[in-house]
């Protein structure tokens, strides 16, 4: 069995620390990302990450990886202790019933494969039939499909395609979890049964684009399954590029002082930054201001990497969602906005568990421009 600084590349580390100073979780949880590789270069064999609790603590935010001036990846380390532990059955059960849900019915969120389309049952929505040819696909992802917080975003996109009058298809409840959670969860073996589903169900649609509701779903379908479609793209994106082509206009004003949380996968792992500023800086009435630590610098939410579904026992101090809506509040926002299911979820939970209701409100970057139209 190869050593963990074999297997991930790890001989290149020179101890610097940048990773665990740039880690956002660092300071309220145990975990020390450089201490964890420099055990990795010194153990014989890789270890259980039941042995590294503390290795769930990690979002996946990327930024270690992005911060190392080696080219040393600690994140690939981590999620790969995290997949020792569950090949030897030791994980919380929260994980598990994520990933045996993802594996029965699709999604990690424990719902049947037939409620998958509840969301749109006011709605019209089309969803492609058997061989259709689909010139865009909406991949609508399970957070925004079983979530009741997550499906007000989806019913704004609904909102903002026929205002653009995109012609679109999903594939209903044929549609299944891309993956990306599970894989940075440890479980590469259901991530890969997932990625060979979902690239026949693409490749029975001969699908030229592919525009998604979730940063993850974009990443993990432009990043790691290859060639799903010439095209793939996050709905701001989409919806930028809507407004640049003078397909979508906003004719409504939006009398709000916002600021903008970058989402990790959107922004750390895959660089897009201007876009939704672009379409928040175009809604009449707003008033736009970035939070200090944004963009590359941007705080993380916490709610990536499989941590909405880890018990994490290592915690200490403030969660970093309670912080960054402290941060939104102190400059003075009445409303942040994101771009993400989880940061969704966790930005609002974090308004009532750091004291701040009533103070400022969270909306997804969908349902601020809805409200525009």
């Amino acid at each position: 069995m190869p050593s963990l600084a074999d297997k991930y590349e790890l001989l290149g580390c020179i101890q610097c620390g940048r990773c665990t100073a740039g880690c956002p979780v660092s300071l309220r949880t145990y975990l020390n990302v450089r201490k964890v590789v420099y055990d990795g270069l010194i153990g014989p064999a890789p270890k259980g990450a039941h042995e590294r609790p503390e290795a769930w603590s990690c979002t996946t935010c990327a930024t270690c990886t992005e911060r190392c001036p080696k080219g040393v990846k600690p994140m690939e380390l981590l999620i790969g202790l995290r997949g020792s532990s569950i090949e030897r059955g030791k994980v919380s059960p929260t994980i598990r019933d994520a990933l045996e849900s993802t594996f029965k019915h699709g999604n990690p969120w424990g719902r049947g494969r037939e409620k998958r389309t509840e969301w749109a049952d006011e709605l019209d929505v089309p969803v492609a039939g058997d061989g259709d040819a689909v010139p865009l696909l909406w991949y609508v992802g399970c957070t925004p499909a079983y979530d009741p917080r997550c499906q007000d975003v989806a019913r704004a996109l609904v909102r903002l395609y026929e205002a653009a009058g995109v012609g679109y298809s999903t594939l209903g409840a044929a549609e299944s979890c891309c993956g990306n959670e599970v894989k940075r969860m440890g479980e590469e073996g259901l991530f890969e049964l997932l990625v060979e589903g979902n690239r026949e169900a693409f490749a029975s649609h001969s699908i030229d684009a592919v525009v998604t509701s979730s940063p993850h779903c974009m990443n993990t379908l432009l990043n790691e399954y290859g060639g799903v479609a010439d095209e793939v793209v996050h709905y701001s994106q989409y919806l930028a590029g809507l407004l640049d082509e003078g397909k979508l206009a906003f004719k409504g004003s939006v009398e709000r002082k916002v600021t903008y949380h970058d989402p990790c996968f959107l922004g750390k792992h895959n660089a897009i930054f201007d876009e939704p500023r672009s379409v928040i800086e175009r809604i009449s009435g707003v008033e736009f201001e970035d939070l200090d630590r944004s963009r590359e610098r941007a705080l993380c939410c916490e709610g990536g990497g499989g941590r909405m579904w880890v018990e994490a026992e290592d915690e200490r101090g403030e969660r970093l969602a309670d912080t960054r809506v402290k941060d939104a509040v102190e400059l003075g926002a009445d409303t942040l906005v994101t771009a993400c299911p989880f940061c969704l979820l966790t930005l609002e939970d974090a308004v009532k568990t750091s004291g701040c209701e009533g103070k400022i409100e969270i909306l997804d970057l969908a349902e601020l421009a809805a409200m525009a139209l």
